[in-house]
């Protein structure tokens, strides 16, 4: 299980090593994904909060990125955190996420990407539930849920 100081060590001394790697154009990306699934995943852009589809779904299944269809996360570990995105404690598995220092807007936070294709996911924070302490606070418009599917891992 991940804790706030495996996240610190990523952003420190770099990331795992993904299974693969997607790599496009952003002419390539753009012509794959809708205008906003672009600005946020390529662009780095934040919805509004409350405004995103998978907010308030708590379907079974699991949520692939939009852009590679790389598992992210497991709706078992998905939990409501008020914070207007959808929130999960742990990735669906340890290589799945990157993970960066972002000093944008006079903060100092961790921004959480693919670690297949680089697309801008959210950010992750130290104030989630027990017992890994974590939320991973997720764009809607990154992610897509594929229904019914669970992780064995």
């Amino acid at each position: 299980m991940l804790t706030w100081k495996h996240i610190i060590n990523y952003t420190v001394n770099g990331n795992p090593t993904p299974d693969k790697r997607v790599e496009k154009t952003e002419t390539e990306w753009s012509e794959l994904l809708t205008p906003e699934q672009f600005r946020v995943t390529r662009q780095k852009g934040t919805e509004a909060p409350h405004s995103g589809a998978l907010c308030s779904i708590y379907d079974e299944g699991q949520y692939n990125c939009v852009c590679c269809n790389t598992p992210l996360f497991d709706s078992t570990i998905k939990f409501t955190s008020g914070s207007g995105w959808p929130s999960f404690t742990q990735p669906i598995q340890e290589n799945a996420i990157q993970y960066k220092k972002d000093t944008a807007f006079g903060m100092v936070r961790v921004e959480v990407m693919c670690n297949t294709c680089d697309a801008h996911l959210g950010h992750i924070f130290p104030d989630g539930p027990e017992p890994s302490g974590l939320r991973y606070c997720i764009n809607s418009a990154s992610m897509q849920l594929e229904k019914g599917t669970v992780n064995e891992n």
